[in-house]
């Protein structure tokens, strides 16, 4: 049992070092100088989109980035900060500061492990996809929402928290836009477009970047335009190693801060397992999902106490590693260690980066996560799956993620809940069946293909799991199209899991028909679901002579019973 749960939560560092060769470094190396190089603008742009000061966007990817290569269930997986969490970040920045964050943050990590522990990395792929999307896109929008102000350069009060009201400033103030600015900004955005046109190794946002740090600076220098805001403008940047931090933690912090925890938790792990597994289908190997979860969880938990933003896996920059040839742990590691070069040695050039170029990349990633494809391919599809879209998208924009999360997941439940109870069927049969179509028929006999039902047997199929969906359901039904028998055979061949639930409804029936002197008997029961049965009160109701193994023995016996039946109420007719 040990060496089976050691070999389950095994990084994909160990697999990957037993097989290493100096090719494969060399390849490593490649790739992750290019990912390091290619992460810096985009921890920085992350780090101050989400509301806290750049380097913290930096510090994330270094440390984060590290304890998911080295710890994580892929071989590929690139992580850091992303797109994706700057909403929830931000808002939790606005509403219970950088220690509020923190504080989430590790609760999140702590969730994380927990998921990865439990092995609910498989289940968690199968939230419904339209839910999955209108997350993505209604993000993507409040993304692009919280840029229009850096690029075009406005001059406006402190923004609103709400969609809304945001924009409503942005067209109140539109005749402060910097012309400057938004030409930043608009070439920024044409050559993060261009460039993969030209060059596909390197990414557009760095390119965008290194031309328009230039240019700006060569402005302000020497063309004397001092009207384009850049990060040095608005934060003091420290290039140093971080500081350990403290984290207050008290209960009611934690009740406080708890579903916004939560929201991170959930969020950071769809985006993490579905990025290793677009990875998967590129590089041909399948990634631990579990371990990589508790990997998540562990940087989640660390991160903060050195300044740093939740993170998780990054598909953008995971599929950039593996564009440039990396193919195991080693390249995310030495990702690490280059954005810890740059920010020792480069960092203080960070603060000539303009603040209009930044929100032009964000901008391009905003644009990226829309999926406006997906969701119009998805918007006509079923109304069920419409209405779950705009439902989460609208959340999501309107009010907040944590209440879209929590709704989604609502929905998905329903939506699975809806669906299982739609498979499920039952089936009642009176005068005779016929086994020639089943695996329970006894091929070569003719006289064993049909069997024939006396009047008052019922035999009732379920066919699917028998949970808390079904199991009112199956009563209702059994109500409803059944007669006044001496006996019900009910056959559970086709019932591969039972829940409490089930189990107490048909605990219930039992007692109902043992009432209403009906005799119940089980066919096809398996093993499993016996062993379950055994440990409630339907055995003693039933009678373990009145549990078979298949319907031919169910029939038989029914026949003694009602034959027995029959024959109670002559006597009692006589006597009276």
């Amino acid at each position: 049992m040990k060496l089976n749960f050691i070999s389950e939560f095994q990084p994909k560092l160990i697999d990957s070092l037993k097989t290493y060769t100096k090719e494969k470094f060399m390849a490593d190396l490649m790739a992750g100088i290019i990912v390091g190089i290619v992460a810096l603008p985009l921890a920085i742009a992350f780090g101050i989109a989400s509301g806290v000061s750049p380097e913290k966007g930096i510090y994330t990817a270094i440390i984060a980035g590290f304890i998911i290569s080295a710890f994580g269930g892929s071989s590929v997986q690139i992580g850091g900060p992303t797109g994706a969490f700057i909403v929830i970040v931000y808002g939790i920045v606005e509403q219970f500061g950088v220690q509020g964050l923190a504080l989430a943050t590790v609760l999140a990590g702590i969730m994380l492990v927990l998921m990865g522990v439990l092995k609910l990395g498989t289940v968690i792929k199968f939230i419904p996809y339209p839910i999955v999307v209108g997350f993505t896109s209604g993000i993507a929008l409040t993304i692009f929402s919280t840029q229009i102000k850096d690029f075009f350069g406005l001059t406006t009060p402190k923004l609103p928290g709400g969609f809304f009201e945001k924009w409503a400033v942005y067209f109140q103030n539109f005749s402060s836009v910097n012309l400057w600015a938004t030409i930043v900004g608009v070439l920024s955005v044409v050559i993060i477009v261009v460039t993969p046109k030209i060059w596909k190794k390197v990414p557009g946002s760095l390119i965008a970047i290194i031309v328009m740090t230039v240019v700006v600076y060569l402005l302000r220098e020497f063309g004397g335009i001092v009207g384009i805001e850049t990060i040095g403008d608005r934060f003091s940047i420290n290039s140093s190693l971080p500081e350990v931090q403290s984290i207050g933690i008290n209960l009611a912090s934690v009740r406080m801060l708890f579903p916004s925890a939560f929201t991170i938790a959930i969020l950071g792990a769809i985006e993490s397992l579905l990025s290793a597994a677009v990875a998967d289908g590129v590089i041909g190997k399948k990634h631990n999902s579990n371990m990589e979860l508790v990997a998540q969880g562990v940087a989640n938990i660390i991160v903060p106490f050195f300044g740093g933003i939740p993170a998780t896996g990054a598909i953008a920059r995971t599929m950039t590693n593996i564009n440039n040839g990396g193919r195991t742990p080693i390249a995310g590691i030495i990702h690490s260690v280059v954005l810890l070069l740059i920010l020792l040695f480069l960092g203080g050039l960070t603060k000539h980066i303009p603040m209009a170029c930044l929100a032009g990349v964000l901008v391009i990633v905003a644009y990226n996560m829309s999926e406006w494809r997906t969701f119009r391919s998805l918007s006509k599809q079923s109304k069920a799956t419409l209405a779950v879209l705009l439902t989460t998208f609208g959340l999501t924009v309107v009010f907040d993620l944590t209440i879209a999360i929590q709704v989604g997941l609502l929905l998905a439940v329903f939506s699975f809940i809806k669906r299982m109870n739609e498979t499920t069927n039952v089936s009642l049969t009176t005068d005779q069946l016929d086994l020639s179509k089943e695996i329970e028929s006894h091929s070569g006999n003719l006289e064993d293909e049909v069997l024939y039902l006396p009047r008052g047997i019922e035999v009732y199929e379920i066919d699917g799991p028998f949970f808390f969906g079904v199991a009112n359901k199956f009563d209702e039904k059994m109500r409803e199209i059944g007669d006044d028998p001496n006996v019900r055979i009910i056959r559970m061949r086709k019932v591969p899991f039972i829940d409490s639930t089930g189990l107490n409804n048909l605990e219930t029936l039992c007692k109902s028909n043992k009432k209403e002197k009906i005799q119940i008997i089980l066919s096809g029961v398996r093993p499993d679901i016996c062993d379950k049965l055994q440990k409630s009160n339907i055995l003693q109701l039933v009678g373990e002579e009145n549990i078979c193994a298949n319907i031919h023995l169910a029939v038989k016996r029914a026949v003694i019973v009602n034959e027995e039946m029959i024959e109670n109420k002559k006597r009692k007719l006589k006597s009276l």
